[in-house]
């Protein structure tokens, strides 16, 4: 193992880099090169957690008291920094997750988008004022903070959903605990060190460091905690629900989804393809918007799978510091064994692989978590590979026969993220944005690519009816206050 030089960090607890009360520690290491450890990183237990929410819970009533333009040029502030810092943290992102470096600087772009874009939420108007029905009286809203809030993130975008949640979280009032992925903490760690830079106060922002079992469940399940925000997987977010719902304190949920893009006979193939290929393979087909399944018409199935093929086999695979590497490493080597498993099964139901498969193997690739870019045809609605979230670079080709049925398809599974339709008919265009049942919608596009300025989440088993980023990302961290205010003659 390379090890000489690897620094070890902490977490941050009251305004404070400190170590965990157990004293152990993680490794944390690059997946492409497994060799190599980017650095370790506390431990912690539950003692960590309440020391934290301890220290969140003292610093709550003078930042809630802060003004919100204030709390706004910190926020302002910390995302310039980022923005001054980009291709370094882009690096370290590379080298943490290994998505390719071109995807890490869209990672840190959309944090510095996002974090520009929420200062300014700090002089927006937080209520309404409405008309009485009754005379000599006025009626108004007002928003207050939920108070501590924690945050816990998933490994596949480490600084983007760290930053898309605590950013507005802040401006909303609260103080807040982040509790990143174990497979990735570095950048949750350094937008914590950004943040305090910036001049955030002491206990405001706490970052604990462990694994999720244990650190998920203790911050869940504590009635100091007023709010849970998570983004992982449907199965755990059902467990934090069901955590939270036991005292009815909020929780919001970002979830699986199981992805379609609708190809019709009329579509333009190239750009369908190319669309497909990125968002299938891109992040080595581990974001939580990829696509996972390509509905298209029997008509032109053949056609389009030519393609596929085509880029499936064109694509770069190796470490993401290179720029020609088009597809970078599975996060870990247990994710390889959970995608060619899900090989094994889409085999056994019957369907056709056309290529991929399998682990990539070969010099550098040996020491690394690689997978083969991967096409399955003639795959059928009722298929596991066709209704179960696989994570990985695995498409899945639907041939139907007509528009119907390919919004059937699309709207069979437990998921509602993300979808897309290929098509030239306006007609068919508008009917998809009624017809699919999921979250986001895009057409003659793939199925992923977020804008900060606009709602994300799902429906069904994709969420719990939230929404993050946006015009309303900071009203979903705080409560409402009707207030009726009378002034009578005396």
């Amino acid at each position: 193992m390379t090890t000489a030089g690897v620094p070890t960090f902490q977490n941050f607890i009251g305004g404070e880099w400190v170590n965990s009360l157990s004293g152990k520690t993680f490794i944390d290491r690059n997946p492409a090169h497994e060799d190599q450890i980017i650095g370790y990183f506390q431990q912690s237990g539950t003692e960590d957690i309440d020391r934290a929410i301890a220290a969140a819970k003292t610093a709550l009533p003078a930042w809630r008291a802060t003004p919100p333009p204030e709390r706004g040029e910190i926020i302002l502030r910390a995302a310039l920094l980022l923005e001054q810092r980009r291709e370094e943290l882009s690096k370290l992102l590379t080298q943490e997750m290994g998505k390719p470096l071109k995807e890490a600087r869209g990672d840190l772009q959309t944090a510095i988008d996002f974090g520009k874009y929420v200062a300014a939420e700090g002089r927006r108007a937080e209520g309404e004022t409405v008309p009485s029905a009754l005379r000599d009286k006025m009626c108004l809203t007002v928003r207050e903070p939920m108070g501590v809030v924690g945050i816990i993130t998933p490994w596949n975008f480490p600084l983007a959903i760290p930053a898309w949640k605590t950013f507005p979280a802040l401006m909303a009032g609260n103080t807040v605990i982040l509790k990143p992925a174990s497979d990735t903490p570095l950048l949750s760690l350094k937008l914590v060190e950004i943040l305090a830079e910036a001049g955030i106060p002491s206990g405001v922002i706490n970052l604990v460091t462990g694994p999720g079992s244990t650190l998920g469940d203790a911050l869940t399940g504590d009635p100091r905690v007023s709010m849970i925000s998570l983004t992982g997987s449907t199965e755990v977010g059902k467990h934090i629900a069901a955590i939270c719902a036991k005292d009815l304190r909020r929780v919001t949920l970002e979830l699986g989804g199981k992805n379609a893009v609708i190809v019709l006979d009329d579509a333009n193939l190239d750009d369908a393809a190319a669309a497909i290929a990125w968002a299938g393979f891109g992040t080595t087909g581990q974001r939580c918007t990829a696509t996972s399944r390509v509905i298209v018409h029997k008509n032109v199935v053949d056609a389009l799978n030519e393609r596929l093929v085509a880029l499936a086999k064109s694509q770069k695979i190796g470490d993401g510091l290179d720029p020609v590497i088009d597809m970078g490493p599975l996060v870990n080597r247990t994710r390889v064994a959970a995608v060619d498993e899900y090989i094994g099964v889409g085999k056994n139901e019957g369907a056709r692989l056309l290529v991929g498969g399998r682990p990539a193997r070969g010099g550098e690739l040996d020491n690394g978590s690689f997978f083969e870019p991967t096409v399955f045809t003639d795959v059928t609605p009722n298929m596991r590979i066709a209704r179960e979230e696989i994570f990985g670079p695995v498409l899945s080709v639907l041939p139907v026969a007509s528009y119907d049925e390919a919004i059937e398809v699309a709207n069979s599974v437990e998921y509602g993220l993300s979808c897309a339709i290929f098509t030239e008919n306006m007609r068919n265009v508008f009917h998809a944005m009624r017809d699919i049942q999921s979250g986001l919608i895009y057409v003659n596009a793939g199925t992923t690519g977020a804008e900060p300025h606009l709602p994300f989440g799902g429906m069904k088993m994709s969420g719990n009816g939230h929404r993050e980023l946006g015009a309303t990302a900071v009203d979903e961290w705080s409560e409402v206050k009707t207030v009726f205010v009378t002034y009578p003659k005396r």
